[in-house]
């Protein structure tokens, strides 16, 4: 299996240490991923902010650096959801979509793609898990409504088998937590806000670690805990599914 490991901008920039804990989690389960050294952004900030026309060079870029893995696995279901749904815009070549078909948020890599149902780590806090609406009803990696019955997925569902950790239970848990990009910046008080209300779910129900699998929406509420002074550490996820003790 050829593996090629994507990593976003502003993991790249701001939180390396959720890119080398992809890197140890593919590799402990038998993966030898490699990180090609052309990759940039995939094209997702100039979108958002209405100059996806300007965004197509980069588009073409992630398609030649990755056209030729079987598989691109990205931590982050923010930047795999934009490409494999806004990468529709250039030309439909048998590069395009094959990188569109093939690449993966890595929760979702594990458990479609590689059948993983248990990680063998040891996590010993109560955990809060923020689906995030790109990996949640984009990339559909959780269901979708707080009035389904089930609260299930991808990312829950390997947290679970987790020694030691107990996924405790929001009281809203498919929330938007108000970052959304450049809503942020266009709308900022209403984004604090509705972080805010996040945060505070976590904290009302005894989280000790805020978790997810998209650093944006981490990136944002780590930002009011640290504001707010509280006692709470915010993880990706594939820190805490490397994690032993």
């Amino acid at each position: 299996m050829n593996v090629a490991l994507f990593i976003p901008c502003y993991v790249d920039q701001f939180y390396p240490q959720v890119g080398i804990a992809t890197l140890q989690l593919l590799e402990r389960l038998g993966v030898q991923a490699v990180f090609p050294m052309e990759q940039t952004c995939c094209g997702q900030p100039m979108a958002n902010a209405g100059c996806e026309a300007d965004s197509i060079p980069v588009y073409h870029n992630y398609v030649r650096t990755f056209a030729d893995f079987d598989y691109i696995v990205a931590p982050s279901g923010s930047c795999v959801y934009h490409v494999r749904k806004h990468f529709n815009i250039i030309e439909q070549t048998p590069a395009v979509k094959h990188v569109r078909e093939r690449t993966y948020e890595l929760v979702q890599f594990l458990t479609e793609v590689l059948g993983i149902t248990s990680i063998n780590a040891e996590f010993p806090y109560r955990v809060g898990l923020h689906q995030s609406c790109h990996g949640q009803r984009g990339l559909r990696l959780a269901s979708d409504s707080e009035m389904s019955p089930s609260r299930d997925g991808h990312l829950s569902r390997l947290l679970k088998q987790v020694r030691g950790l107990e996924l405790v239970e929001l009281d809203r848990y498919d929330e938007c937590c108000g970052f959304g990009g450049a809503f942020c910046v266009s709308e900022a008080a209403v984004s604090a806000r509705m972080g805010q209300d996040r945060v505070s779910d976590h904290v009302k129900n005894g989280a000790q670690v805020i978790t997810g699998g998209d650093v944006s929406c981490l990136m944002h509420l780590e930002g009011i805990v640290r504001r707010q002074k509280l006692p709470l550490r915010v993880m990706h996820v594939a820190e805490i599914l490397t994690a032993t003790t």
